[in-house]
């Protein structure tokens, strides 16, 4: 094993950076050739068939057939004319992963001919295998039939493989009856809802608004490692972290690699992805060194939710893509290394309307700043409301490890708000009455005009915050970067939707009374402003006395999935899902299941991974290290040298000694609880043992291998060090 290590290390030094394939000097020349865009389909449907295709995709409305038979035909002859010789219908099923079934445009016509073909019942529906996917026994082995189905909200586009293109149509993915298996149907559900609501509450303000848009971007980290080092870690092969491993000397306390400059070898990687990224529509703007060695990051510019996490999705695929032919593995783990930052996926989420106005964003007159105001708070208000749903959204084995560790947000769902607008919300709290006199204007009278006219910066950032508050975005910063960001929108959209209409309903009702139409809205505002304090913390979330005052403000801290997923079936939040068509209760609790028996198995090949690595590689390392030093001890008795070094050897071999005995006790332990919670029958509470019975075993498994690594000779070492994971490239 350390003869594997060796010779990674040896191919790491001879690696040279690669030329990546650039297509044109300027991105804007390349970007979006390879999507079946507006532009595409200008020029290759009939006008009738694109602007019927357009109606439907704006007002939401189904697609008729002879519109989707004359984009079948446009994106055969598009897809062809670039060389594509498949099409897949391209889905997100609950493994986390994308997922694709590819079919020939090949085909035979009734006279036994050669053709190409491609009709809309092709573009509309596949049928894939619904049982092969987790779907919480929402489907029996024996009921293998699911449909997947055509989005088209998302844009087809062409990924090549090998030389040998594929037009991937995004699509949802459905079981046979009817209940959603994948990530984007409750997505697009949650977007329209949305909609819905914050249109109601538009139209308080201007009644040209005719839609609102949910906007998103989704900041990606990741951790780049050499291929030859990655393949001589069995544990970064099989669970994507690192389970043994003492920190090196030098991590991140200098603070040297942020923002730093850019490794060759890694910026002609970044360069590859957001080449292919931009062929296919992908709008990646910023790339820079994060703060742990070899972490980064890469960020895209703001579009339409839906779009955005397919784009996310897509990207990661890209970026492995590129990764194997500059020789690296992308770590998308949220912790791939202990004591070093881990990586999330920061969601800049918003609102915007047709009429070109982002609801989270004040403007310039008092009338703009009151429909910010309503838009914000109610946010917060839903955040406070629904905290343990957000929490359940982000809730997964990679992302324990994370939160509340290492500069990463805490399990605690608070809101950051920056000094200036919480001292407004403060403000909106004291004003108990309303008195007004004729003529009075009720937004200076409570100093709402106080809200600067362009507030892009007017708060600092806090990174500790799991929902900031950013001057136009709020920036879910605690969703895991391996996660399919849908999970967490859609949670995020359905409680601000639900907020949204409660809002209106109490509005309303005020006005009934008889209440100005600005009194109602400050009431409530008001009232939520008070009632939803707690949730709001400006100060710093990685310390002890922010668990300690979130305990006294009532805030949940659940700091394991098992516990945070129960958010999901409880009772009210089951009938919010129900309420608004986004989850019935088969769905949620199918989910549920899906989500904990994911946790299972991971921590189930984490706890396997450790064991084979400890009996097999390091406790025998580790002896055939002691059998030197005793031979040592040994020899220096028979020279009759038994002195002061010698017993330091002793001690080193009692050591040694001491930490084996640990680690195979630890080991058998493990795996009599692993035996113990196979066989409960309850998941929750399978999940459960495996939390607290099986993963508690792994930190004296650990600590004992780390102090071995720190014993045995560098050059008996078998697994590659923090130091040449973390700092070659």
């Amino acid at each position: 094993m350390a003869i594997l290590r060796f010779k990674a290390l040896e191919l790491v030094d001879k690696r040279v950076a690669l030329p990546p394939q650039v297509y044109t000097e300027r991105r804007s020349d390349s970007f979006g050739k390879n999507v079946f865009n507006l532009d595409a389909m200008r020029a290759t449907m009939p006008g009738e068939y694109f602007k019927k295709l357009q109606s439907a995709v704006k007002q939401g409305t189904p697609v008729e057939r002879s519109v989707a038979d004359a984009v079948a035909s446009a994106m055969k002859t598009w897809a062809m004319a670039k060389g594509a010789t498949h099409y897949t219908h391209w889905f997100q099923p609950l493994t986390g992963a994308t997922a694709e079934k590819h079919d020939s445009f090949f085909d035979l016509n009734s006279d036994g001919r050669p053709i190409e073909n491609f009709k809309g019942s092709a573009l509309v529906q596949q049928e894939p295998d619904a049982s092969s996917f987790p779907n919480g026994g929402i489907r029996n082995t024996f009921e293998a039939r699911g449909y997947t189905a055509w989005d088209p909200t998302s844009p087809a586009f062409l990924i090549e493989t090998a030389g040998s293109k594929t037009l991937c149509i995004p699509t949802i993915f459905v079981a046979y009856t009817g209940e959603a298996l994948d990530y984007k149907a409750p997505l697009l559900k949650s977007l329209a809802v949305l909609e819905r609501a914050a249109l109601e509450v538009c139209q308080y303000f201007d009644k040209d608004v005719a839609r609102v848009n949910t906007t998103l971007g989704i900041e990606q980290e990741y951790f780049l490692v050499d291929k030859a080092l990655y393949d001589a870690r069995p544990d970064l092969v099989m669970t994507g972290r690192t389970l043994f491993g003492h920190a090196p000397a030098k991590g991140q306390q200098l603070e040297d690699h942020y923002f730093g400059s850019i490794p060759s070898r890694v910026h002609a990687f970044m360069v590859e992805f957001e080449e292919e990224s931009n062929r296919l529509g992908i709008p990646l703007r910023t790339r820079h060194n994060e703060v742990a060695p070899n972490q980064f990051e890469c960020a895209p510019t703001f579009e339409d939710a839906n779009l955005a996490v397919d784009h996310n999705q897509l990207l990661m695929d890209i970026m492995e893509r590129a990764a194997e032919k500059h020789h690296f593995k992308v770590l998308l783990h949220e912790k791939p290394y202990a004591g070093v930052n881990g990586s999330g996926k920061h969601n800049n989420w918003a609102l915007s309307t047709d009429t070109g106005v982002n609801l989270l964003a004040p403007g310039r007159r008092p009338k703009e700043n009151l429909q910010f105001l309503a838009f914000f708070i109610t946010t917060i208000k839903a955040v406070h409301r629904y905290a343990d749903l957000l929490r359940a959204s982000i809730a997964s084995a990679s992302n324990d490890h994370r939160l509340g560790a290492n500069e990463a947000p805490p399990a605690i769902m608070s809101v950051f708000v920056g000094s200036q607008l919480n001292s407004v919300l403060d403000e909106l709290e004291r004003t108990a009455k309303l008195p007004l006199d004729k003529g009075d204007n009720i937004y200076l009278k409570l100093g709402i005009d106080k809200i600067p006219a362009i507030l892009l910066d007017n708060t600092d950032r806090n990174r500790t915050s799991p929902f900031a508050f950013t001057g136009n975005k709020f920036e879910f910063r605690a969703v895991g970067s391996s996660a399919n960001s849908s999970s967490s929108m859609t949670v995020l959209n359905t409680i601000v939707a639900e907020q949204l209409i409660d809002f209106k309903d109490s509005v309303d009702e005020l006005i009934e009374q008889g209440k100005k139409k600005e009194v109602a809205i400050v009431e409530v505002l008001r009232e939520y402003v008070i009632s939803s304090k707690a949730i709001r913390f400006e100060g710093n979330g990685y310390s002890q006395e922010w668990e300690d005052e979130a305990a006294q403000r009532g805030l949940a801290n659940v700091r394991t999935t098992p516990q945070a997923l129960d958010a999901l079936i409880r009772e009210d939040a089951a009938d919010l899902f129900a309420r608004h068509r986004i989850f019935s209760h088969v769905e949620l609790h199918a989910r549920h299941e899906i989500l904990l028996e994911d946790y299972i198995k991971k921590i189930q090949i984490e706890s396997r991974t450790m064991g084979d690595l400890a009996i097999n590689h390091v406790i025998p390392t580790a002896v055939a290290y002691q059998t030197k030093l005793i031979d040592n001890v040994r020899g220096l008795r028979e020279l009759g040298l038994d002195d002061e070094n010698s017993q330091v050897t002793v001690d080193t071999i009692k050591a040694i000694s001491r930490h084996i005995t640990t680690i195979k006790k630890t080991v058998d332990e493990m795996v009599q609880r692993r035996k113990v919670a196979n066989k409960i029958e309850d998941t929750r509470e399978r999940a459960i043992a495996y939390c607290d019975q099986v993963k508690v075993c792994f930190d004296a498994i650990r600590r004992s291998a780390d102090k071995l690594e720190l014993m045995v000779a560098d050059e008996d070492w078998p697994l590659v060090k923090y130091r040449e994971l973390m700092f070659r490239h």
